[in-house]
Order: structure tokens, then sequence, then C-alpha cells
């Protein structure tokens, strides 16, 4: 399933869900296959593009506002968030969502506005604590 995410000329442009910084997100391929691009500043992150789906489908089943405790990959991930799902061993992908080692976290952070901007998803705009869930 193809969304319209934007391509590397012309990234789709997000905030994070405090609203506090603006960031970018597009398509590419790598080993042949699509991959989520989100750039922030001067950091690139990859993230395998099935996270759409899965997390839309796990919000589903999950039925109510999730937390989404973004966190580093190097830090751990608060139980029962959407952080803690990108990188749990039982969820779609086997672990994490994140293909760049050491910056394989912050699915809580840059996940949500692109699923709330692609139509899947509700997510707050705290300073703090947002939570999602799936549209």
């Amino acid at each position: 399933m193809a969304h319209s995410i934007g391509t590397k000329e012309k990234p789709m442009v997000l905030k994070t869900p405090p609203l506090t910084s603006e960031y970018t997100m597009h398509v590419d391929q790598k080993d042949g296959n699509d991959i989520l691009v989100c750039t922030v500043g001067k950091t690139v992150l990859h993230y395998n593009i099935n996270i759409l789906d899965d997390l839309h489908q796990m919000l589903k089943k999950h039925g109510d506002w999730m937390e989404l405790g973004s966190a580093d990959e190097q830090k751990p991930a608060k139980e029962g968030t959407i952080e803690a799902w990108g990188r749990a061993e039982n969820n779609p992908a086997g672990g994490w969502y994140g293909l760049k080692k050491g910056l394989r976290g912050r699915v809580g952070m840059y996940i949500p506005p692109l699923m709330e901007a692609l139509g899947l998803a509700e997510v707050t705009h705290d300073p703090k604590g947002n939570k999602m869930k799936a549209k």
C-alpha cells in the first residue's frame, strides 16, 4: 500500500507531537525495499515502512488512547507505550522498526504525526505525555 508520504525532493513536513520542532519524512529504497526516511536537522533516521499498517492494526485492536513514550534507542521504553511496542520482540517486525543502528528509537516521536497526517490516527499535542489512537 503506497501512502502519499513524499519524495526526497519533496518530503512531507511534519511537527513533533508537542508541535515544538519540525522534521521531514519521505519514502526511499534500501536493499530493494521501501523505507521511511525521517530527517531531523542533520540527523537522518530510517524506519520500516510496515510500521504504518502494523501500528494502525495494533491500535485498532487496542481500541483506546495509548501513550507515545518516545525514547532514544539507548534508553528503555516505558511499558505499554508506542515506543515499547516499536521495539518489542512480539511485534509484527519481530523487534525494532528503526533500521539505523544507534538511531532505532524515537518511534513514539516521529511516526504518530505521520500517521495523523495520513488520516490513520489521532494524536494529542500536549507539552508532554502525548497519546494516539487509531482512526
